[in-house]
């Protein structure tokens, strides 16, 4: 509400049957603004509270953002600016980590400055972006009727969403100015069933829209960004442990020699391009460093979430979205 953004507002606040005094806190602020509504229901889930809320809403433009996020006083103006050219259809704005508080959540607010949001800068210049984030995000409301709405098949919804979205030609861009902070796991345990949802949505995703990998019509799309996450995100790190595996069985026999350029190639890599990602975040470079031992403790766990997706989905099984305990820990941006 404290947005620099002067044009019609509305706020639709789904309750999906919290527990807490999520539904008071909204009611008092809606008492003094009309802008404000509330929308309450039994548990059903993320998407089904997003399937409500869209329903209710009113204007041409929705912008989807998560509990836990916060926005600054630009994100909105610089998130729907895009939208003044009418061939785009979608606009992904740019999550930060906002609680700072944990080493995890700091090797959290890393991986989105060198992982998720780096590519997707890349992304952009391909025109081939593969999501556009729950938290922070922009669509035409027409584009997602378009694209048959906000599906209940897979648990990644957003990215399900976007991948819907390319198929009906709509251009999606990205805005790194909009920036909305979020907040991350703090627990290795906490962030570990938050991976193995996202790993099983991702498989969901891949999996439901594989036609479109190495498929001429989708360019860049069918050829770069979604053959990478198959291969980066999915194969790579699955057999990631038995790499690890090998290395250690060869360090006995004395050809540690032999295999230690590579990794010290490797891990300067690392370096080298979380470093060029501050640059480009500007963050301070020394955060950079901070990819080493992130290494120890998110390659081991990266790969057993893949591995519990492949399994549970090979199993046919279904993953619930779980309860993310939140802290309300992020510092107030606005």
């Amino acid at each position: 509400m404290a947005t620099d953004y002067r044009g019609e507002i509305e706020v639709v606040v789904v309750d999906d049957g919290s527990r807490d005094q999520t539904a008071a806190e909204v009611e008092r602020v809606g008492q003094g603004d009309s802008r404000v509504r509330l929308l309450q229901q039994q548990n059903h889930g993320k998407a089904r509270a997003l399937q409500r809320g869209l329903a209710a809403a009113g204007n041409g433009i929705v912008v989807f953002i998560d509990a836990d996020t916060q926005c600054q006083r630009d994100t909105l103006p610089r998130l729907l600016d895009p939208f003044a050219d009418e061939r785009i259809g979608a606009v992904s704005g740019h999550a930060k980590v906002g609680n700072l508080r944990t080493f995890i959540a700091r090797c959290q607010a890393l991986e989105y400055t060198c992982g998720f949001n780096l590519d997707r800068r890349a992304y952009n210049r391909w025109k081939c972006i593969t999501v556009v984030p729950g938290a922070i995000s922009a669509i035409r409301k027409d584009a997602i009727d378009e694209a048959g709405g906000l599906s209940l098949e897979t648990l990644a919804e957003d990215t399900d969403l976007t991948l819907s979205l390319h198929r009906h030609r709509q251009r999606i861009v990205y805005v790194p100015e909009a920036i909305a902070w979020t907040e991350a796991p703090e627990t290795v345990r906490a962030l570990a069933r938050q991976r193995s949802r996202w790993a099983y949505g991702t498989l969901q995703c891949l999996w439901k829209h594989r036609d479109m990998v190495f498929n001429r019509n989708y360019r860049a799309l069918g050829w770069f960004s979604l053959p990478s996450i198959w291969f980066f995100q999915i194969i790579l790190v699955a057999v990631t442990p038995m790499v690890d595996l090998f290395l250690l069985a060869s360090l006995p026999f004395g050809v540690w020699s032999a295999v230690l350029p590579f990794i010290v190639i490797f891990l300067a890599m690392d370096v080298l391009l979380a470093t060029l990602a501050c640059m480009l975040e500007r963050e301070p470079i020394v955060r950079a460093w901070r990819i080493l031992p992130m290494r120890l403790i998110y390659r081991p766990m990266l790969s057993y979430c893949i591995w519990k997706a492949i399994l549970r989905a090979i199993k046919g099984a279904w993953v619930s979205w779980g309860k993310l305990e939140r802290t309300a820990s992020v510092p107030v941006r606005a």
